[in-house]
């Protein structure tokens, strides 16, 4: 297997890079060879602590096909924007990492995607051999456009088990338990919560949870929809109000834009003690893992985002993301390779590897492999909460298309930061067009 990395060092950001995007495919831009080159298929992904499953596959395929799989990986604080600057160029994957949702409606639109159905006629397990809800994340006016890879990635509020235990500190179950537990572990000297505030999403989270606590998966749904008013509403502010509350008692220390996750940052904070709390998707684990293995076997604990007294949003309520996928350009020279490549992604090995890194495959399969996982437990516990969720959110940065990014990720840094207050953060969101 090879791989090589071939992307310019300079990013561009969200709607700058997608107006790339569009001109480019407006204009018939790019090389003949920019995607399939004479032997290969380009397989774009998120680089991280998982990508040991992807080269594992890449392997796997290359073993018998002629047309061989070459694996690129993108640093996961650059993905978005490199994606964008790269998906129309010469250097542009046959084959790319993406969330569903929003994040490829830009591309369906400037019609640089191709549509699954004639590979889903030819082999209909590429769609039957995925939970449903899941599946139909990727699909785009009705048509398919991802086939689901990697696992179902629930937000989660972890905690090192450690820290709580000396501090006196149980789980929080409720947001006023939180509220105590922040005022407790600050008097033991202990950062209440690793925030890496520097790659922005993770603040997201917060807001995420909070909003669905407090209003439930409506009021996003409305916004997402084109409703501006539903950022302005009594429970859009009262949200904003908790948030606030929350980082004026300290909760995230002083430092947290100065932290990163996708540099190991706030992971390192948690594993080591100097913070006890963690909001992250269910790829901790696997980063702690990868990271911290000894922390991870026996003080990283786990649980549910806590409840809110009156709020609208059922507890069982999850944010997060409900998978990530593989789209296909439709310029790729090898379709018939790409679709051989696809259909790994629902076989024994690539749930038995997902497993095996803490990820939560969802194909139909998974649940017969739960007992190998590197942490049973911890992979029964998060498919359960999956399966009896009753929405789930997705995240809102990729929920709405690329071109939101910038701002919404501005807007939950500044508000943090006191830079704007809850009626600059409600102009922000509301500037932002129907997803």
């Amino acid at each position: 297997m090879k791989q090589r990395v071939r992307f310019p060092r300079a990013a561009v950001t969200g709607g700058v890079a997608l107006a790339m995007v569009l001109s480019l495919s407006a204009c018939g831009g790019g090389s003949d060879d920019a995607a399939g080159r004479a032997d290969e298929i380009h397989v774009l992904v998120y680089g991280d602590a998982t990508n040991k499953v992807e080269k594992q596959l890449v392997e796997t395929f290359n073993k018998t096909s002629k047309v061989k799989a070459v694996l690129d990986t993108i640093p996961g604080a650059d993905y978005q924007a490199k994606l964008q600057t790269v998906i129309n160029s010469k250097q542009a994957p046959d084959v790319f990492f993406n969330w569903g949702g929003g994040s490829i409606k830009p591309f369906v639109d400037a019609g640089l995607l191709m549509p699954l159905d004639d590979f889903i006629a030819k082999d209909p397990g590429l769609k039957s051999n995925f939970l449903p809800s899941v599946f139909n994340t990727a699909e785009v006016d009705g048509k398919a456009y991802g086939v689901p890879m990697r696992g179902t990635q629930p937000v989660m509020l972890f905690h090192n088990k450690k820290v709580l235990r000396e501090a006196g500190v149980s789980a929080p179950k409720t947001w006023d338990e939180l509220l105590a537990a922040v005022k407790t572990l600050k008097a033991k000297g202990v950062t209440p919560i690793a925030l890496g505030g520097g790659d922005k999403w993770p603040t997201q989270m917060w807001f995420q949870y909070v909003y669905d606590r407090v209003a439930g998966p409506e009021l996003f749904r409305k916004a997402l929809s084109g409703d501006k008013s539903a950022w302005e509403s009594a429970d859009s502010k009262k949200a904003l109000g908790m948030i606030k509350e929350l980082v004026d008692a300290g909760a995230f220390g002083t430092n947290y834009d100065s932290v990163k996750f996708t540099d190991g940052g706030s992971p390192a904070l948690l594993a080591t003690g100097k913070a006890a709390f963690e909001l992250m998707g269910s790829w901790e684990y696997a980063t702690q893992q990868d990271a911290h293995p000894d922390f991870a076997a026996s003080d990283l604990g786990y649980g549910t985002f806590p409840t809110v007294a009156g709020g609208k949003g059922d507890p069982a309520n999850l944010a997060g993301n409900t998978n990530n996928f593989y789209s296909v350009l439709k310029r790729t020279k090898h379709p018939e390779a790409v679709a051989e490549f696809l259909k790994l992604q629902y076989s024994d090995e690539f749930v038995k590897a997902q497993l095996g890194v803490g990820n939560l495959p969802t194909t139909t399969n998974t649940p017969d492999f739960l007992d190998t996982s590197a942490n049973p437990a911890y992979s029964k516990y998060q498919y359960d909460l999956v399966a009896k969720a009753p929405a789930f959110q997705l995240s809102w940065d990729q929920a709405y298309p690329p071109a939101a990014t910038t701002t919404i990720h501005t807007a939950v840094q500044q508000f943090f930061n006191g830079q704007i207050d809850a009626d600059g953060f409600i102009a922000s969101m509301q500037s932002l067009p129907a997803a």
